[in-house]
């Protein structure tokens, strides 16, 4: 694993406070031209959104200057910034639906996953002073995480939503446990990973140059891939099969600094994978309209359907797109929650697009940033887990709207409609902030 480097740290928090001012702008720019387009600008209604933002921008930072005073000071504004500009887009959709006579409250709605998303990252910081406390809960996390991914399953709270059995029904609410299972998976990644890395890194034989890990040590590595192909067949969802299984392998990696085990994990999920599109009905129609997505059959089934009208979406965009609140995204079915990126691309083109998915690029740099600078193996992996669980997620979505490969169900972090996803990645960005905060300070202050 990675060795502790040196980073230069610049004292005081004044830099958040100009990028989270430049942040708060763009979400009320985004929304002030939403509503302009709509015709409902009102001076008033959008101030009070602006001093709501300003109020939250404002809460987080004097949370962190003074519970976490050395963390990044990017990351934050860089995450409000994606969320302003899902929020924006959310409700723009809410008014294309209204216009074909479906009314529907998904920008609102969302507002209230934001603001307590917003809350549990500020919890998170209060609660978990020090991130290597989280060590002692390797294995409860882990039987979380897996309790987590097979609770769809469950035959009375277990729900069937589009296809996929993803979601629990409790309290009249739906809930996708699997948005909350990967942080605790994670967790217990890294705690595993830290204690048997020597292990998992020296021991194996040796075939053209690489070295093999022994058999007896690949039982985690099964154990994960057995749980991927389950969510893959059992709950047909592809996406959070990769998820999990690539966010193990990456750590594993990072742990052991050997390719064999990224050769032999990406063997075994090729293998599975192309098993499953054989045996299971459901998969290879994923696989279908993932390969012959303007097949006149393909397409006439409806197996296509959605993915070809946000491909068109897209490029109705072009460059500099047709304006915020003057596309259609309405054409496209889910256009607020898994084909929210081709909404974006339509209307902002593909130059706002880039941008977006270079706010990702630093949310992710700065979470591996902070990996290299914290002092204990144990952050260093659990920094890495969620960094690259944020950034495997964004290619998985956008790879999936834009054909790379097949389409999934993920929602896309801080942009798509989803309570779920929302808190679950705010909480991430608490526990980034935590540990950055540690591996930006003095080495005697943190011991």
């Amino acid at each position: 694993m990675a060795t502790v480097a040196d980073i230069r740290v610049h004292q005081g928090r004044r830099s958040e406070i100009a990028l989270l001012s430049i942040a708060v702008m763009i979400a009320v720019l985004a929304r002030g031209l939403v509503d302009y387009h709509a015709d409902v600008l009102e001076l008033r209604s959008l101030g009070f959104y602006a001093l709501a933002a300003v109020g939250l921008a404002t809460t987080a930072h004097l949370v962190l200057r003074r519970y976490a005073p050395a963390a990044d000071t990017v990351l934050l504004p860089a995450v409000f910034a994606l969320n302003g500009i899902g929020l924006a887009m959310i409700r723009r959709i809410d008014f294309a639906y209204a216009s074909r006579g479906r009314d529907t409250t998904f920008g609102s709605v969302q507002l209230g996953w934001a603001i307590l998303g917003i809350a549990l990252m500020i919890a998170v910081l209060l609660l978990v002073r020090d991130h290597r406390v989280l060590r002692r809960y390797t294995y409860t996390a882990g039987l979380i995480g897996l309790v987590g991914i097979m609770l769809p399953l469950m035959p009375v709270i277990g729900t069937e939503i589009n296809g996929a059995r993803i979601w629990i029904h409790i309290f009249g609410r739906s809930l996708q446990p699997a948005e909350f299972a990967k942080i605790a998976l994670v967790i217990f990644f890294a705690g595993y990973l830290v204690s048997n890395r020597d292990t998992l890194a020296l021991a194996g034989p040796k075939f053209l140059g690489i070295r093999f890990p022994r058999p007896r040590d690949m039982g985690p590595l099964l154990l994960v891939w057995a749980a991927s192909m389950l969510v893959q067949v059992y709950e047909r969802d592809l996406g959070t099969s990769l998820l999990f299984f690539g966010i193990f392998l990456a750590m594993l990696y990072v742990a052991t600094e050997r390719i064999s085990w990224v050769v032999v994990g990406l063997g075994m999920f090729a293998a599975g994978a192309a098993l499953a599109g054989t045996v299971f009905a459901h998969v290879q129609s994923r696989y279908d309209a993932w390969l012959h997505a303007l097949d006149p059959a393909v397409y006439a089934s409806g197996t296509s359907e959605q993915l070809v009208r946000g491909l068109f979406g897209m490029a109705s965009g072009g460059l500099l797109g047709t304006g915020l609140g003057e596309g259609r995204p309405d054409l496209v079915p889910y256009a607020e929650s898994d084909f929210i990126i081709s909404s974006l691309g339509e209307e902002l083109g593909l130059t706002g697009l880039m941008a977006i998915l270079t706010l990702y690029v630093i949310i992710v740099q700065r979470a591996m940033r902070t990996a290299i600078g914290v002092r204990d193996g144990f952050g260093k992996l659990l920094a890495t887990g969620l960094g690259f669980s944020l950034a495997l997620q964004v290619f998985i979505v956008v790879g999936g709207v834009t054909r790379v490969i097949p389409l999934t169900g993920l929602t896309t972090p801080f942009l798509a409609y989803g309570g779920s996803s929302m808190l679950a990645n705010w909480i991430i960005v608490g526990l980034l902030l935590r540990i950055s905060d540690q591996a930006r300070r003095p080495a005697l202050e943190v011991s």
